[in-house]
């Protein structure tokens, strides 16, 4: 079981440490839940049965923790309403960006801070699907939802995404142009 485990963190231990990082946006927090998705592999790898591969799996468990994650906090849907504006009817960004965001390009940072406007279960399958690189069929399985949940929800994800880039990449415009006006 150490070999398999030893194997299994080795070869996952970066993708689901994203994963997690990108849902709850915290480094610490997701240092400790991906502690706790790798206490359930251990408790549980007997009675894998290899009906999908371990990466699928993985991502089921992770998935679960950060559920859990959610389900514990005090308030945590009120907590996502305190987040919206209702002023603007836009989502209130306080998180500050990831380091690891702020090396890459600013565009790609931007997507990453629009995933804010998604729902948690968005925010699940585009990780799943682009940053992770999982199939449909993997996504679904890891989600324990039908393929066509995932498609749909996908689509209704990148709706949110491409509306709120476009929001952000106008308001930008508007302020590099007066800036260029006041000068």
């Amino acid at each position: 079981m150490d070999s398999v485990f030893d194997e299994l963190y080795e070869k996952y231990h970066h993708d689901v440490f994203q994963f997690i990082f990108y849902m709850v946006k915290n480094r610490e927090q997701a240092e400790d839940l991906v502690q706790e998705v790798y206490i359930r592999v251990l408790k549980s790898y007997e009675r894998f049965e290899g009906k999908s591969s371990e990466k699928t799996w993985l991502f089921s468990i992770a998935r679960n923790v950060a559920i859990d994650h959610f389900r514990k906090q005090k308030g945590w849907k009120q907590k996502i309403a305190e987040k919206f504006d209702w002023t603007t009817g836009q989502v209130k960004d306080e998180s500050p960006i990831p380091e690891e965001i702020a090396l890459q390009k600013e565009e790609v940072g931007m997507i990453y801070q629009c995933l804010d406007c998604c729902t948690v279960d968005q925010r699940m399958v585009i990780i799943m699907r682009y940053i992770q690189e999982l199939t449909i069929s993997e996504t679904a399985e890891a989600l324990g939802w039908t393929e066509s949940k995932v498609k749909t929800t996908q689509h209704r994800a990148l709706k949110v995404l491409k509306k709120e880039m476009e929001e952000r990449m106008a308001k930008e415009e508007t302020a590099s142009e007066k800036i260029r006006v006041e000068r």
